[in-house]
């Protein structure tokens, strides 16, 4: 045997002996304990039409950040004109996007239009009037680029959000796909608990730290005006015993001290008697000074810690805490605990969002698909096989061997990559399984002609070969840029069809080549054959 056989042979042994090994998880039952210690255990994925999950068509409120964006420039612009001595009125945000004060002095016009010009650039001033005495009337509007822009951010931050929270709830191969007008499309394979899954991702966990107001009873807040700057809230606890919901009253600031921007890391953790749950969040440099000088100013009084407009718990500050982080505690279940943590690690949804489509799709659809899927493959294989074999012969073998080693290598590089097989993944094999059959029809018509010019067998191999090679690349070579292409731009089942095409087209080209070249050259080598049964 020459010795680029024996180095083929082994190269084929090789890749035949890992793929097998990575295609056993997905074909077995349960693996023994020392497999999985050191050997492949992942099984083939597969996706929201074969395993069933569910399939949501989210739209992010953008319109909601917008107004968001609007009431966090008020407040800062009130800052603003405190630091630059601008004597004014407290600054309001409206549902125009505009920001509406008075100025108590025409004095203080031009220095605040500077104020405007030089710190808010994404807004301009729309109108001034002068009012009675002597104040000024001011309207600063926001401008439309800057609500475009805005919007677009908010849609993108919402996806990457998104996305981020699924991946930490631990769902594979989730399909995240943006949309026009600010939607979201998202399939979650395989999810068992459609419910939680809704309430993470919506959940749009601004998180804020407000101080509680002590000098109004919050039994009779509901009877007369508050302070201004204060508002009613109601702490919400459930009784263990019979699971009612209680509802106590609070009042706190409007105005949050701070919020959870800063936040870095959230983890659950339990108290010392090892029972409930909470969340331990943790801030960076800037988040810890905040929270440091936040409560070192307010000891001994009360912190509201607030989750999207509910009050978890209010706290009394008994010291200034200096280290970073803070606990956020209340009636929670170790699940709600968790989830809480996924979303604060995650980030806040710079806006709400809603459910537009919910579809929840079946496992039996999937056994459906994967049966049918299964026949076809079975029956269309099997009529390849048995057409090639009648065909060419006990040339036809080498050809038929390819073919099922070319199948067990895409399932094998599927479970390897972690790739998901979708159902027109499917179709994508049974294409590559077409095309591997007219590779090697090539290969057998170029040896017939060659042989029909009187050569030798082991000279007509070699021609053969030589010449159909260059057709197969070109072939597979221009569909392998056409699958690259739909990978790179499809979504979806567009994709997981090109994943499979391209797989299957480099396993069908050195199935083709290599594996059939090798099996001509043992016969000829061994038995140096006058002719070929071809």
């Amino acid at each position: 045997m020459p010795r680029n056989f024996t180095y083929k042979l082994t190269l084929v042994a090789v890749i035949l002996i890992v793929a097998v090994f990575y295609l056993i998880p997905s074909l077995g039952p349960k693996l023994p304990s020392w497999w999985t210690s050191f050997l492949p255990s992942e099984q083939i994925r597969l996706g929201l039409d074969l395993q069933g999950g569910m399939h949501l068509i989210l739209e992010v409120e953008v319109e909601k950040a917008v107004a968001s964006s609007v009431e966090r420039a008020s407040q800062d612009l009130q800052r603003r004109m405190r630091d630059e001595n601008i004597r004014a009125s407290k600054p309001e945000a409206n549902d125009q996007r505009q920001i509406k004060l008075n100025l108590l002095a025409e004095s203080e016009r031009a220095k605040f239009e500077d104020l405007v010009h030089n710190t808010m650039p994404d807004y301009k001033v729309e109108s001034t009037r002068t009012e009675k005495e002597g104040q000024v009337a001011v309207v600063l509007g926001l401008k439309p680029e800057a609500v475009k822009s805005i919007e677009s951010q908010a849609a993108s931050q919402a996806l990457e959000t998104i996305r981020n929270r699924i991946d930490q709830f631990g769902v594979s191969e989730p399909e995240i796909v943006p949309q026009t007008g600010g939607r979201i499309l998202v399939q979650l394979p395989g999810v068992k608990d459609p419910q939680r899954a809704i309430a993470l991702i919506g959940k749009t966990a601004q998180l804020e730290f407000k101080l509680v107001d002590e000098t109004v009873d919050p039994r009779s807040a509901g009877k007369g005006p508050l302070p201004a700057g204060s508002e009613l809230a109601y702490l919400q606890s459930r009784d263990r015993g019979t699971g009612r919901v209680n509802k106590e009253p609070i009042v706190i600031r409007s105005r949050a001290s701070m919020t959870g921007e800063t936040i870095t890391d959230a983890r659950v953790q339990f108290d010392s008697q090892g029972h409930e749950p909470y969340v331990s969040v943790s801030f960076n440099s800037a988040g810890a000074r905040q929270f440091a000088d936040l409560t070192s100013r307010n000891v001994k009084k009360k912190l509201a810690i607030v989750l999207d407009g509910k009050v978890q718990s209010a706290p009394v500050i008994q010291e200034a805490i200096t280290g970073g982080e803070a606990r956020i505690s209340g009636d929670f279940t170790l699940e709600d605990a968790r989830d809480l943590a996924v979303v604060l690690r995650s980030g806040a949804l710079p806006a709400p969002v809603k459910i537009l489509e919910e579809r929840i799709v079946g496992p039996s659809l999937g056994r459906d698909s994967i049966n049918q899927g299964i026949i076809s493959a079975l029956v269309g294989g099997a009529l390849v096989l048995l057409f090639v074999l009648v065909y060419y012969k006990l040339s036809g073998l080498a050809a038929d061997f390819a073919l099922i080693l070319n199948l067990v290598l895409i399932m094998a590089a599927l479970a390897a990559f972690q790739a998901t097989l979708t159902l027109p993944g499917i179709a994508g094999i049974i294409l590559t399984i077409g095309m591997a059959v007219d590779a090697n029809v090539l290969i057998n018509e170029r040896i017939r002609e060659e042989l029909r010019l009187g050569k030798t067998p082991a000279a007509a191999v070699e021609a053969g070969y030589g010449r159909a090679t260059v057709t197969i690349l070109d072939a597979n070579i221009t569909t392998l840029i056409t699958a690259l292409v739909l990978f790179q731009f499809g979504t979806g089942p567009i994709k997981g069809f090109a994943v499979t095409l391209t797989i299957g087209l480099a396993s069908s080209m050195f199935t083709a080549i290599i594996v059939t070249r090798l099996c001509f050259d043992y016969v000829i080598q061994r038995y140096r054959p006058r002719s070929l049964s071809i």
